[in-house]
Order: C-alpha cells, then structure tokens, then sequence
C-alpha cells in the first residue's frame, strides 16, 4: 500500500475519533444547560450534518453524483440500508444504551465491534487471527475498559436493556464499518455520508420531528456546544472515519476508533474538571500502544 495514502488514513480515522469523543463531552455539557433531548439532538445534526456534506461536494467535487448515486437501483437500495442500518443504528443504540444504563459501558459494549468485524472476516474466509490481532484486540478492549471505569467492577452494574442496546451498537458499528467499502469504492464519501446522514435523520424524524424540539432561547456558549457537535462530532467524525477506508482496511478503523473514548476522557479531565485515575492512565497506553502497533504495520492487512 501507498505510504502516504496510509498515513493520510490514520490522520482522517484519528482526528474523526478525536472529534467524536470530544463531542460526547461537549454534548453532555449542552444536556446540562438546555432542554433539549437526546432524539431532538441527533435528527437535528444528522440532517444539518448530511446537507452540508452534499453542499460541499456541488461546491468543491463532482456534483452530479449527489444525484447520479440514485440512477442505480441497487446502489440506491445500498445506500438506503446504510443510512437506516448502519448511520442512524449507530447513532440510536448507543444513546439508548446511555438511557438505559451509563455511558461508560455503552462504550465499552460498542467497541466490541473490532472483534465482531475480526470474527465476520475470519467467517468469510478473508483473514486468518494471528498473535498480532489477539493483541491488538487485548489493547483495545483493555484500554476502553480501564478508561471508562478506572479500573472498578462496580460501574458495569447496569440494567440488561442497557446491555442489549450497548451489543447491538457493536454490531451496529461494525456493519456501518464493513457495509460502506463498496459504496465507497463507485463514489465519493461526502455523497455516501451525507446522504445516509439525511436519510437517517428523516428516519428518526417520523418518530421524532425536528420541530418538535425547541432550540430558541439559547445562550451564545449552547449555540458553539451545539455548532461543534454538528459540525466536528457529526459532519467531520463521520466523513472523516468513512473516509479512512479507502486507505485502511475495516480492521484498523474500527480499531482506531477506540480513540473516542480516550478524547472523551480527557476533555472531561481538562474541561470538567474531573480527576484523572492511576488506571485510566493504564488506559491510555494501552491506547497508544495500539495506534502505535497498527501504524508501523507498513503490510496491507485482508479486508
């Protein structure tokens, strides 16, 4: 493989994992200060996310595959279940795991998509688990479990709902990872993420419409809380991790996402002020040691 494209690859997953881990701290810190909820926040920066996606692609790229990506029945059909299944099935489990238990298994419960995505190529006959993936699997797990519960049994004490939500976000994680490599390989991942952007926003919208959700009266530091969340930890995350695939392969994003948890945790240490545990600095090695493994990997691994 291309070094630089690779390079180019770990950048985008990265920073899109750094900017969707800040988000949820930003997030939690608008929940706290407005009335808005849950469902009313994710139609609202799906749907804004998603157009300003398209607009940048007429601007900058070839626009006519906003529209050309429809021509295709079966890439239509494709795109639909991504939006649906893999976009706002992302998005929907992992908050109602939140809902249901605590953030901080809610994400450990969705990290287990690496292993899932492992366990579906080694099915599929497209890779063999070597010593290096039990370690890497090993990093990643350990590393979000140190992180989001400093090393105590006791904060994964939730109710079963919160369970089944928190796998069925791993799950949902890892087919958004896997089911998008074909779409991006006949169109431009702005057309692909913005439009199952909109697509899962008018999904959510049926059950909870936009205008339902009452977003005047807020104060100018709501508005930037809410600016980032659609701008950086929706519209660039998003693109961002996508976009990666087409120099990495499904496992290594999926891996690298586990960088979420470690920004979420220290934007919560440095800008909420909360203490910062002896193990959930074991965490974060465990963290960079897995960046670290997988970025002078300089072989292109079966995707």
């Amino acid at each position: 493989m291309n070094p630089t494209a690779r390079r180019k690859g770990l950048f985008l997953v990265i920073t899109g994992a750094i900017f969707w881990g800040m988000s949820g701290t930003v997030t939690k810190k608008l929940f706290e200060q407005t009335a808005i909820d849950v469902n009313g926040l994710v139609t609202v920066r799906l749907l804004i996310a998603g157009i300003l996606l398209l607009t940048i692609q007429f601007w900058v790229k070839d626009r006519s595959q906003i529209v050309g990506v429809w021509r295709n029945s079966r890439i239509a059909l494709r795109l639909l279940v991504f939006g649906l299944v893999g976009m706002l099935s992302v998005q929907y489990t992992y908050m109602a795991s939140i809902q249901h238990g605590n953030a901080a298994v809610a994400t450990l419960l969705q990290y287990l998509a690496p292993v899932m995505i492992i366990l579906y190529l080694m099915l599929r006959k497209q890779m063999v688990f070597t010593r290096k993936d039990l370690l890497t699997v090993i990093l990643a797990l350990a590393g979000c479990f140190f992180l989001l519960t400093n090393g105590s049994i006791s904060e994964l004490s939730v109710p079963f709902p919160a369970v089944v939500w928190g796998i069925l976000s791993g799950a949902a994680l890892a087919f958004y990872t896997l089911y998008a490599v074909p779409l991006l390989k006949q169109y431009d991942s702005l057309v692909i993420v913005g439009w199952a952007m909109i697509i899962g926003g008018l999904g959510l919208s049926v059950i909870h419409p936009p205008w339902h959700t009452d977003f005047t009266g807020l104060t100018i530091d709501a508005y930037l809380y809410l600016a980032f969340v659609v701008l950086f930890g929706t519209m660039i995350a998003f693109w961002f991790y996508i976009e990666s695939l087409q120099s990495l392969t499904p496992k290594e994003t999926s891996f690298l996402g586990s960088l979420e948890p470690l920004a979420a945790v220290i934007t919560t240490v440095f800008w909420l002020k909360e203490p910062f545990g002896f193990f959930q600095w074991l965490g974060t090695a465990c963290i960079i040691g897995l960046i670290l493994l997988l970025a002078w990997n300089k072989k292109s691994s079966s995707s």
